[in-house]
């Protein structure tokens, strides 16, 4: 039996799906590979078949990212499960690394990493998240998700108290998952990196490319489902409301900046469909954002991100500072 099986679901991304199950291979001694083509009309069929040591799973009927992880799930093996995008690479040794580090920590079943960001030009950025909680990270991973997916390992058996990933939600299917496991495990951190992370761009077709409609689908998630989750249920309402504002926040932190630099480049649309979003989400929330964004300085390093693509990850750092700012 595998130690570990690595799920790498794909669809219609054959160049990229051979580097990705190369870096897999790579990152572990005793990996089992599992390939998930979620009804690919391309090529994909034929670069996998002629891979060896890979367990190929092809499905007809396009299961989104969730649905294609479940079926890789019940077809793997291993003790220990990662997942893998087609489009982003695990370090070498980094599964093995992690895995020892887990099973020296039997009080967590997960153990996650930093992710090096790629954008589009092939730049890489600094590590995130720069800081990595572990132990009872339930309440912030509430706030936010700062798990990269492919950085995770989790043990196998945890799956029986927490169940599938939800194939109704996919894009935000691995943070749901994570919130349903820290909800009851502890979990492990590795505060180094051990994956290339693709970044999304709204055209390049990627899962979480659909920014504005990941974060309405995060917001009903978070009302309908985690608010009945029974740490949330039997937490005093103050709690409850706190988790809340702090969800609201850091998405509508997220929604203006999109407006903004949608604003730049003259995407009007998109630009007052993220604001419209965040003004449902969170009303306060919104005017104290605006508040604390148009100081001068902040004004200023928008203009300059705007006009040169390089002073955009300055400008993210920047709102990243101001958002820790209470004043």
């Amino acid at each position: 039996m595998p130690k570990v099986s690595i799920i790498i679901p794909t669809h219609n991304r054959p160049r990229l799906l051979r580097r990705a199950i190369n870096s897999a291979r790579a990152s572990g001694s005793e990996v089992e590979i599992v390939v998930v083509d979620d009804a690919s009309s391309d090529e994909t069929a034929e670069t996998c078949r002629s891979i060896s040591d890979i367990t190929y799973v092809r499905v007809d009927r396009n299961q989104g990212v969730a649905g294609a992880r479940n079926i890789g799930l019940v077809a793997s093996r291993g003790e220990y499960v990662s997942f893998l995008d087609d489009d982003d690479q695990r370090l070498p040794g980094s599964v093995n690394k992690q895995i020892e580090a887990l099973e020296k920590n039997p009080d967590a079943v997960m153990i996650y990493g930093q992710a090096i960001p790629e954008d589009p030009s092939g730049t890489r950025h600094q590590p995130y998240p720069a800081e990595c909680p572990q132990g009872d990270i339930f309440w912030e991973l509430l706030t936010r998700n700062f798990v990269p997916c492919g950085s995770a390992v989790f043990r196998r058996e945890c799956l029986s108290r927490v169940g599938l990933l939800d194939e109704g939600i996919s894009g935000i299917d691995d943070w749901d998952l994570w919130v349903r496991i820290a909800e009851i495990f502890s979990i492990a951190a590795f505060e180094t990196p051990v994956m290339i992370w693709r970044q999304p761009t709204r055209t390049s077709a990627q899962g979480s490319s659909c920014t504005v409609e990941l974060i309405e689908q995060g917001r009903r998630r978070f009302r309908q489902r985690w608010l009945k989750l029974p740490r949330l249920t039997s937490a005093t309402q103050d709690r409850q409301r706190e988790a809340w504002r702090s969800f609201s926040n850091n998405v509508s932190e997220h929604l203006v900046w999109e407006a903004f630099s949608a604003l730049g480049k003259f995407e009007l649309r998109y630009a007052g469909k993220s604001a419209l979003t965040a003004l449902r989400l969170h009303p306060t929330a919104l005017i104290d954002l605006l508040r604390r964004w148009t100081s001068a300085s902040t004004l200023d390093i928008l203009l300059t991100s705007t006009r040169t693509r390089g002073e955009l990850a300055n400008a993210k750092a920047h709102f990243k500072r101001i958002r820790s700012s209470r004043t």
